[in-house]
Parts: structure tokens; sequence; C-alpha cells
């Protein structure tokens, strides 16, 4: 399964999340790719460094394979499965190349996108994809999501953010008919302990939309600044009991059969 982690802006933590499941999943026993796709804003090589010549920009711009670029970090981080990640550069050159990208580059690469889809999960045979997304309407993250089976949407309490978030469902999701989770992150304690997640859902607009789970504040792992994988290096933690429960409910999730997919005209 391919899974999009999105937001609607910045600073939501999805990138700490898109880490720490992709490493919960391959400490699970599963092969699992993690692919840093916010071109404009990359952070994963806090985590694994600079480990290949190539970067995911340099696949996308058809200048090498995707084999090129992964990195197995499995024996580094002593998991069970497969861990291989794919860094985005993070120099400002890049950053300014990639916001400079035309309309033409992206619907090449949407193809690339899907041609990395069929080479992650029928060639390389990847049981679970993490695209790590840029937040908002950017057309690379449009590009992402439409090439996943599932959008997880990390978001938070904000009430503007809530605002984005529904709208952004409503318009992209629903549009593509995309599968689609939430994750609540940085609630207030107060807040997490009257929410009730019962049922699984929430409801935006007019639809009824699973929530995976809720996450508060760590202070601790704000410190951090991603240095460490807590669901790797840390498992007894709250945050990361917190996603072994949403891993479960992620299995769940697995489709039957790949989606079909769109393309942006």
């Amino acid at each position: 399964m391919i899974i999009a982690v999105h937001s609607y802006k910045g600073g939501t933590g999805k990138t700490l999340i898109s880490l720490n499941l992709a490493a919960l999943f391959a400490k699970m026993g599963k092969r699992v790719c993690l692919i840093d796709l916010d071109l404009r804003a990359p952070s994963l090589c806090t985590t694994f460094g600079k480990r290949n010549r190539f970067w995911v920009n340099d696949y996308l711009s058809k200048a090498c394979t995707i084999e090129n670029v992964l990195t197995d970090c499995s024996s580094n981080i002593a998991l069970k499965g497969k861990l291989c990640v794919g860094l985005a550069n993070p120099s400002i050159e890049a950053i300014r190349e990639m916001t400079a990208k035309d309309r033409k580059w992206e619907m090449e690469a949407l193809g690339r996108l899907v041609s990395l889809r069929r080479v992650l999960m029928e060639d390389l045979h990847f049981d679970y994809v993490f695209f790590d997304t840029s937040p908002g309407l950017q057309y690379s993250s449009i590009n992402a999501v439409i090439t996943a089976d599932l959008a997880l949407v990390v978001t938070t309490t904000d009430e503007a953010e809530s605002e984005g978030t529904r709208l952004m469902i409503r318009d992209l999701y629903d549009l593509f008919a995309k599968k689609t989770a939430i994750i609540i992150n940085k609630i207030d304690s107060e807040c997490l302990s009257a929410m009730s997640l019962r049922d699984g859902l929430i409801k935006i607009g007019s639809r009824q939309w699973p929530i995976v789970g809720a996450l508060p504040c760590f202070c601790d792992i704000l410190e951090d600044e991603g240095r460490c994988i807590y669901t790797v290096e840390k498992p007894n933690h709250p945050f990361s009991l917190m996603l072994q429960e949403m891993a479960k409910k992620l299995e769940k999730l697995q489709p039957a059969t790949s989606h079909g997919l769109c393309q942006i005209s």
C-alpha cells in the first residue's frame, strides 16, 4: 500500500509521523520504503544524512533510476524487516530550482510517480511505501496524493487549519475519490481527554472520515528535532505506543486492489 502523508500547512508533524510509522512497519517485519517528496522543505536528511549521490529530485528529472536514489537503512537501525529511504535535496539551490519548475515538468513528474508506483510495488516488492509530501495544494503534493492508495492527513486543532483541511479534502480528495484517514496532532491534554474517538470517525462536510488517532504535543520529541526514531529507539514512549495503535488501523485500510490513477490536465 502506498500512503501519502499530507497536511494543509506545514508544522503539523507530518514528517515526524511519516518517519516513525515507516520505521515501525519495518520493525514489524515489513518491507518499507520512505520517500521525501517535500521538495520545497526536505527534512528527512536530518535523520538519515546524505547516503547516495542521487536525490529524489534527480529521479523526477529523469537523471537516474529510483534504485540509484534509495538507501537501505535497515542494518543501521536494527530492523526486523527492511527500510529503504529516498531523500530530497535540501540545498538552497535545489529548493529554488524546484519552486521554478513549470507545468510541463510537473506533468512529467506525475508520470514518473506513476511509474515509481509500479517499480516499488511490483518490481521491488515493498509492502508499504510512505510519501512524505509537501503541505497544501502544491502540484507535487497533488501528484503524490493522486498516486497513493491512501491519503493520511495530519492536522491540528487550530481553527484556521481545520477549515483549510476540510476544504482541501472537499476540493481535492473528493474530486479523485481518494481513500482518506486523519491524524489529529498536537492536541493539548485537556482536549485529548475530552475527545471521544470510539466511533473512529470525524465529519468533514457531508462525509464521515476515519480517524486513525489523536496525538498530544510531546516537548521532548520537539527538542529532538528529528534525530531520534522513537518507534525504534524508544518503543515504550507514549508517542510510540500511540503509533502502534495507529499502525493496526492502517493495516485494516489496506486496499484489496489498487485504485485507478487519474491525471490532472
